[in-house]
């Protein structure tokens, strides 16, 4: 049975002080969670919330990271850094990195391969956009950048992996993949990972869904079979609807 993994990404959103309020009035939220909880404040808070999370359950995780080690990348944030801060997950990807910030599959595969080798676990994002759906894509690019993302990667590292389904239409815009909808692209991800790497390492993958997954729509989308929790976005600013998404992981 794959456990369910429930993150929030803060995005550029919360000053350390409102992250470290944010996370004591969530913790006893989802104390008794039925899910593996994540938090991805943004680089500034990741200090003030690892001293905030230390003794509970939450994870830690940052929005992104340089594959190089260190050297002349203003801007930029090594592995080691995050580590010595306790983080111990990165989301890669995400579909604002791509779209604004020039992400591309190439890159998030140098990021996989350097979180992996650092014994940390990439949260790595796909999805198509509205344009590419409705033209009938939605297969062929989430394919594309599946098998660039895991580029070189062995099984186990595949295995070690966690996979966010993102459809960019539903992000931010309200609207929401149906649980139809969300549960075919997860079945078509898996699919392509048994094909690649066996059916073994495709069952113990866990696939999130990124795509304005809510309170109220979070129990539906993640009795499905192939959902196996949220990567989840404004919903995860308010300590009462994070925990509920979470606590439908049941």
């Amino acid at each position: 049975m794959r456990r369910p993994i429930v993150a929030g990404n803060w995005k550029m959103n919360k000053t350390p002080s409102q992250a470290r309020a944010l996370l004591e009035e969530l913790k006893p939220l989802v104390a008794d969670a039925p899910c593996d909880v994540v938090v991805a404040p943004p680089f500034v808070c990741l200090e003030r919330a690892a001293q905030a999370l230390a003794g509970s359950a939450i994870g830690l995780a940052a929005q992104n990271v340089h594959w190089e080690p260190s050297g002349a990348f203003t801007g930029e944030v090594s592995i080691e850094m995050l580590q010595d801060l306790g983080v111990r997950f990165v989301i890669i990807g995400h579909s604002e990195r791509r779209q604004y910030f020039g992400e591309s599959d190439e890159t998030v595969n140098r990021r996989a391969k350097a979180v992996l080798a650092a014994g940390l676990t990439p949260i790595i994002c796909v999805g198509e956009q509205l344009q590419e759906r409705e033209s009938g894509q939605t297969g062929a690019v989430v394919s594309r950048q599946v098998r660039g993302a895991l580029a070189e990667l062995s099984a186990a590292q595949v295995a070690g992996s966690i996979i966010a389904y993102e459809p960019v239409w539903a992000i931010g815009t309200g609207k929401v993949a149906s649980t139809e909808q969300a549960q075919e692209v997860h079945a078509l991800i898996r699919k392509l990972l048994g094909e690649l790497y066996g059916a073994a390492t495709a069952d113990q993958v866990r696939i999130q869904y990124g795509g304005s997954m809510k309170p109220d729509n979070a129990a539906g989308l993640l009795a499905q079979p192939d959902i196996d929790g949220g990567l989840i976005g404004g919903a995860s600013l308010k300590a009462a609807d994070f925990a509920a998404i979470c606590n439908a992981a049941r």
